[in-house]
């Protein structure tokens, strides 16, 4: 099993690198965006041979030709990969991820079985959309009572990929779709240098130590790791949804958009075919598209870049929207998702739901009166990891972490007061627009919280904003941060996995396991239940590590991680010298 895994993990590293990479190395890109370039059209591209191999009914051995192809694109232009590797905010962001995808992994093998607040069932769900196209099942086949065009497909058939080409087996399932998730890591570090006062005329430092401050911050929010641990779409979805806005930013900033704009098209039209939670982002950056940029229409280029982004993003779209359209019909495709299904017709409903869900996600639980019947269990341990939990995962505030919040809205305000009306108009647009449509596209009521549905990229941006201030926090300001960050990883991302580690022995008995769901919630009751009576071998039953092992991995990653951030900072000639001449 560690050999077939050390193999996936291999191969995923070459696809996600090497598919896309004769494309990306002719870009006129910086090396840090042409890394997250190839990454995600790489995984584009996965998605689109697996789908023809889906769709044409091939057989599946031509799954092979995936890692070929990425080995010849590295090989055809390995004098460019060489360079870029060269690249000291590029070394950055590969140590970065390589902690940090380590570190989720860490915390996995411990997963026995999923938990946590009412989690239950996407998990099996994803598993069986997985083995959908894996194994060709019948397109009447329901998935917890929904028929495929419930849920968009691309991460589905990315992991399908990878499992036909190693083992079609749950541990591996887990294991890519938590590689996966971590690489949200990535759009998020290049909004760090975004974000990094070293951007300003003079500072002559570059953004590595930013970067690397990005990776534990990651590494000590519970909300990231228990979604990357967790085997979903959410964080696949904000790594295409972060560096589509990446990229809208470079469009509108540049003289010829061309490429900014269809690179945007492409990651957002991903970013949909992963999670429809992509489709409040769609809208705000094709309006804050024709807001900043229609002085424009009368030049060619506008034009050309509009013209060809449009035609892109529809051409990714239509791969899925055209199949599904064509096999379940338009209603069925189109108003298949839950959303849709849950929301209430009339329009005071939906204004008294939206208003709501905003104060509710806004608000923390324990601030208020609430029905807490979700979480109510006999166990104290598991009662107060839910009530935790819940609210890491649902309030927007507590996502960023139990200080963070605090820091960032400190932060921010300084920052808004330096800047531009029109640069704080636009933040303000975007992200009062996201949590907004966010929190309204929901169709149903929840009053824990929605912060986990749509607005993970929102978070996972401002964590961004926070590295990036690091460096110009106070002395008093870093210690506040640490020690919540502390406080984030016992009770959110400890006192979690624990409860998830210690529940019943592999193959407990019918007595053994009633006993234990009497004091647990239904939720919990319903994950255990499906692992036991699918039989399902999850990776900490295949890889039974000793849990002290694991927890000296663990400590060991975090402790290289948190003297990476106390390096020195590379300068700017630094870099230079390590750029080749002919890319000068």
């Amino acid at each position: 099993m560690v050999v077939s895994l050390l193999l996936c993990l291999l191969l995923f590293t070459l696809v996600t690198t090497g598919l896309a990479w004769p494309l990306v190395a002719e870009l006129k890109l910086d090396a840090a965006e042409k890394l997250v370039t190839a990454v995600a059209g790489s995984l584009v591209g996965t998605f689109l041979i697996g789908w023809v191999i889906y769709t044409a009914a091939l057989p599946p051995a031509v799954v092979g030709i995936v890692p070929v192809l990425a080995a010849i694109g590295l090989l055809a232009k390995r004098r460019s990969w060489i360079a870029l590797s060269r690249d000291p905010e590029v070394s950055a962001l590969c140590i970065g991820q390589t902690i940090l995808t380590a570190w989720c992994i860490g915390w996995l093998i411990t997963v026995r079985s999923y938990s946590g607040g009412g989690w239950s069932g996407d998990w099996f769900e994803h598993w069986e959309r997985t083995r959908f196209f894996l194994e060709r099942w019948p397109l009447d086949r329901q998935f917890l009572g929904s028929l495929l065009p419930a849920r968009p497909p691309l991460a589905n058939v990315v992991t399908a990929v990878f499992l036909g080409l190693t083992r079609h087996d749950f541990a591996h399932y887990q294991f890519v779709t938590t590689v996966l998730g971590s690489l949200a890591f990535l759009p998020a570090a290049l909004f760090v240098r975004r974000f990094s006062p070293r951007d300003e005329p003079g500072s002559g430092r570059t953004g590595v130590r930013a970067i690397t401050v990005m990776a534990a911050l990651l590494m000590l929010n519970p909300a990231f790791v228990q979604n990357a641990t967790f085997a979903w779409t959410k964080l696949p979805t904000v790594f295409f949804t972060l560096a589509g806005l990446y990229f809208f930013l470079h469009a509108v900033r540049s003289e010829r958009p061309l490429a900014g704009a269809v690179l945007t098209a492409v990651m957002l039209a991903a970013g949909t075919l992963t999670h429809y939670s992509t489709g409040p982002y769609v809208v705000l950056l094709v309006a804050g598209w024709l807001a900043v940029s229609w002085q424009r229409r009368r030049e060619r280029e506008w034009w050309r870049a509009t013209l060809a982004a449009a035609a892109v993003g529809a051409a990714i779209l239509a791969t899925w929207f055209g199949w599904a359209i064509q096999h379940y019909g338009a209603s069925g495709t189109l108003l298949a998702n839950s959303s849709i299904t849950a929301a209430d017709t009339t329009a005071g409903g939906q204004v008294a739901r939206i208003a709501l869900n905003v104060r509710d996600t806004i608000v923390p639980h324990f601030l208020r009166p609430m029905d807490r019947s979700l979480i109510a269990q006999a166990s104290r341990v598991g009662a107060t990891r839910d009530w935790l939990f819940q609210l890491y995962q649902t309030n927007l505030l507590f996502a960023f972490g139990s200080v963070g919040w605090l820091v960032i809205l400190v932060a921010g305000g300084r920052q808004c007061r330096d800047a531009s009306a029109r640069v704080r108009l636009g933040w303000c647009g975007f992200i009062g627009g996201g949590v907004l449509l966010g929190i309204g596209v929901h169709g149903a009521r929840d009053t824990w919280g929605l912060t986990h549905i749509c607005l993970q990229p929102l978070i996972v941006l401002g964590l961004g904003f926070l590295a990036s201030r690091w460096s110009g926090l106070s002395r008093p300001w870093r210690f506040t941060l640490a020690a919540g960050a502390a406080l984030d990883l016992v009770l959110g991302i400890a006192l979690h996995f624990g409860v998830q580690a210690f529940v019943l022995e592999p193959a407990p008995g019918p007595q053994e396991f009633r006993a234990w769901a009497a004091e647990r919630t239904m939720a919990m009751v319903t994950n255990l239940g499906g692992k036991l009576h699918y039989q399902l071998t999850f990776i900490s039953d295949a890889l039974p590590v000793p849990r002290l092992v694991i927890g000296a991995i663990l400590l060991a990653l975090l402790l290289v991680a948190l003297a990476r951030t106390r390096r020195r900072e590379p300068a700017v000639s630094d870099v230079v010298a390590a750029t080749p001449a002919a890319k000068r």
